[in-house]
């Protein structure tokens, strides 16, 4: 099949490249020239996992090429895939003005039977709205579909290629089929493939990124509780995790959520509320109570040196919002590094891919440490932000000899606290008693 995805971002660039290596003849198209020439170079801009192989092997194979000339890449497509972005507007609604833009674009040299869906996470009745535009410009009925993107950042490609489910919305038998026999050789171990209304679809994608986010804010908030009631978070999260009913999923404390998505699309969700006249009180929570457990790291460190950070050395472990990328959008990392920097501190930070997304924004306002323990020299504390899996087994000794203090704010629960005290460090958790040197 000949497939058309407008927007070589991260759902994109994956989209478009699993559709190749599945076979496809796969136009990715962009208005950044720049990007575009980095791409067909077989620089990846992004760091994910098996994308970069993937990508020059079916570049190589004429499978996969990119463009910035619209009508080389519309033309002939019979299915085009939009994947631009939808950032949050000040009212927390989703921003549709570059989806606009590019279907205004497309619509010239659409070809009259090719399926448009959508990618991008985009409100409920937008693919009514792209319907109404394109029968404006094009003078026909276009053929639209909603197929919302469940791309984990760090497994995008396995989640691609071995779909939980697909979800299709559109109004015709037709539309249908021509998705499924795209999408067939990604469902071969029986996953299902989900038809419903455009708008059901639309939907599906907010309230499944809003219910996993609710259930973060709902243990971090809990594990704050368990820290005042002498409680321990863990064994709080194994009691309820067996019960079938809930499951252990998410339900890891930590510093709170970022990314690309839960962050937006809570608000998103909760704005198209608003509109229709419903109250959204628990999303509205939610997204509050995230804004506040990004500030706890913070709470913890400042409390620990008095309310001075005035010349204080400080390690940072991670920057990406999770491990296995390098995305650092409304990452928890950015918030305690403002404040750790307000306050006087010297921060040196460290992550295995994130480092160059936050030297764009900070500069010489930070140190950058070759390593995890070059970070830790002469520090009077580390915070760990991020939980890959460099971190999960260090030298305790050694971090021991390079730091100033023996003091560790966990933020993703890494360690075992009795053995924290054992080696001798004061060791701040999150959901758990803190504890000092044996």
């Amino acid at each position: 099949m000949r497939i058309a995805v407008v927007g070589t971002g991260y759902v994109g660039l994956v989209t478009g490249t699993c559709f190749a290596n599945s076979g496809n003849t796969v136009t990715c198209l962009d208005i950044n020239a720049d990007k575009i020439a980095r791409l067909s170079r077989g620089e990846i801009p992004i760091y994910e996992p098996g994308l970069e192989e993937m990508v020059e092997r079916n570049a190589a194979a004429g499978r996969l090429q990119f463009t910035t000339d619209a009508a080389a890449a519309i033309r002939d497509a019979e299915v085009v895939f939009l994947a631009v972005g939808t950032p949050p507007a000040a009212d927390g609604s989703a921003d549709l003005s570059a989806l606009w833009k590019v279907v205004d674009s497309i619509a010239l040299f659409l070809h009259q039977h090719a399926v448009v869906v959508t990618k991008s996470t985009v409100p409920v009745g937008t693919c009514a709205g792209i319907e109404k535009r394109l029968r404006e410009r094009t003078g026909r009925d276009c053929r639209v579909a909603s197929n919302p993107e469940f791309l984990k950042e760090g497994a995008a490609i396995e989640d691609f290629q071995k779909p939980d489910r697909v979800v299709v919305g559109a109004r015709t038998a037709e539309v249908v089929d021509v998705l499924r026999n795209l999408y067939m050789p990604f469902l071969r171990t029986e996953n299902p493939f989900l038809a419903m209304s455009p708008e059901s679809a639309e939907m599906t994608k907010y309230v499944a990124n809003a219910l996993l986010a609710t259930k973060i804010s709902f243990i971090n908030e809990v594990a704050n509780l368990c820290e005042r009631m002498e409680a321990d978070i863990d064994d709080v999260r194994r009691g309820i995790g067996h019960d079938s009913r809930i499951g252990f999923a998410f339900l890891f404390p930590g510093v709170g959520y970022g990314g690309s998505c839960f962050p937006k699309d809570v608000q998103a969700l909760a704005a198209m509320a608003r509109e229709k006249g419903v109250v959204p009180r628990v999303l509205s929570a939610v997204h509050e109570t995230n804004l506040a457990q990004k500030l706890v790291m913070g709470e913890k460190i400042d409390a620990h040196f008095g309310g001075n950070l005035r010349g204080r050395k400080i390690a940072l472990w991670g920057l990406a919002f999770k491990p296995r990328t390098d995305d650092i959008r409304d990452a928890p990392a950015i918030d305690l590094i403002e404040r750790l920097l307000a306050g006087g501190a010297t921060v040196t930070v460290f992550d295995p891919e994130a480092m160059g997304n936050v030297r764009a924004i900070y500069g010489d306002r930070l140190a950058y440490a070759a390593g995890p323990m070059d970070a830790l020299d002469a520090a009077d504390c580390l915070a760990i932000v991020t939980e890959w899996g460099d971190f999960r087994r260090p030298d305790f000794q050694e971090m021991g000899r390079r730091m100033k203090s023996r003091t560790i704010f966990d933020g993703r629960n890494l360690y075992v606290p009795s053995e924290m005290r054992t080696h001798g460090f004061i060791y701040h958790s999150i959901g758990k008693i803190p504890v000092q040197p044996a």
